[in-house]
């Protein structure tokens, strides 16, 4: 079995922030979690259309004042909330709050199929979080081109005292950002997505590559991904051992033995960084319950 690390997720979907930071507090404590993440939505997914959901970014920076050992970061941040400038500068400011603790987790955002294109059916949960936020939705190819050039633009901001940009959807001139990340040359990068043009842009670009896991998709089905990528990699002369393979899970308080069978599983497919997504409400103790009945059976 490949060696894995561990995280949590707390997903800020109908859940107050004070349960939000005390699962954070608790992880911070338990040594057996190595990083805590959140999501990037502006209205519920699921559940009530009414409910709360809390701004991932500033609540990432809330937390990150408020722990002191946890990685942290989003799954993922969406390309399309944020101008990638402005992106920039948020992530070099938590990474400084956080001591140079933040894993900069990117994913392409919302898109829309174009018509005849096919793709997956059913309803898109973006369309009306985007309409109401007056965020506008791209094809897929553009969404992918858009978050190159953030990418792009991330690293020049991370490095470089002042830099003009000229891209096909961004255009920037005279940027500068201080102060820099703490970690240098930046915060690792995380890409997250599982489509084959997105494993390309993982492959140049991504220190780790995030995608989700049962019950969304099956094992087998990372595991072929994760062949992809291999391939992408060969393709670009890239060691595959390079970039960290990250799933995420959703944790069943239920069963903790059927959570750890699926986490053996994706270890042994080769998966060495396993996020437990936490279904809500959060029982008190939580992170030590997870090292101790997932954890500990599943490392």
């Amino acid at each position: 079995m490949t060696q894995a690390r561990f995280g949590i997720k707390t997903t800020p979907l109908h859940v107050s922030y004070e349960d939000i930071r005390r699962v954070w507090r608790e992880a911070d404590a338990v040594p057996e979690i190595a990083d805590a993440w959140l999501w990037d939505h502006l209205l519920p997914i699921a559940g009530p259309a009414d409910g709360q959901v809390h701004e991932g970014w500033t609540l990432l920076s809330a937390l990150a004042a408020q722990t002191t050992r946890l990685r942290l970061g989003l799954l993922v941040t969406s390309n399309r909330i944020r101008p990638p400038a402005v992106l920039g500068k948020m992530a070099s400011t938590v990474d400084v709050i956080s001591g140079g603790r933040l894993v900069m987790g990117l994913g392409v955002g919302g898109t829309h199929q174009p018509p005849g294109a096919g793709g997956i059916a059913g309803p898109n949960p973006a369309l009306a979080e985007y309409a109401a936020y007056g965020l506008a939705l791209v094809p897929p190819a553009e969404g992918i081109a858009r978050l190159a050039e953030t990418v792009e633009i991330l690293k020049l901001m991370w490095t470089r005292d002042v830099f003009d940009f000229e891209g096909r959807y961004h255009r920037l001139q005279g940027t500068r950002n201080e102060p820099k990340p703490i970690q240098r040359p930046g915060p690792p990068l995380l890409i997250g997505g599982w489509g084959t043009r997105l494993l390309r842009l993982a492959a140049e670009h991504a220190d780790i590559w995030n995608v989700p896991g049962p019950p969304h998709h099956t094992v087998e089905f990372v595991a072929e991904r994760a062949r992809v990528l291999d391939a992408h990699c060969a393709e670009l002369g890239r060691d595959p051992a390079d970039i960290v393979r990250s799933v995420q899970v959703l944790v069943s308080y239920d069963d903790p033995a059927a959570t750890r069978a699926t986490v053996a599983a994706l270890v042994a497919a080769g998966m060495n960084h396993i996020v437990l997504s936490l279904p809500r409400p959060y029982p008190q103790g939580v992170a030590r319950w997870l090292a101790d009945e997932v954890i500990a059976g599943a490392a």
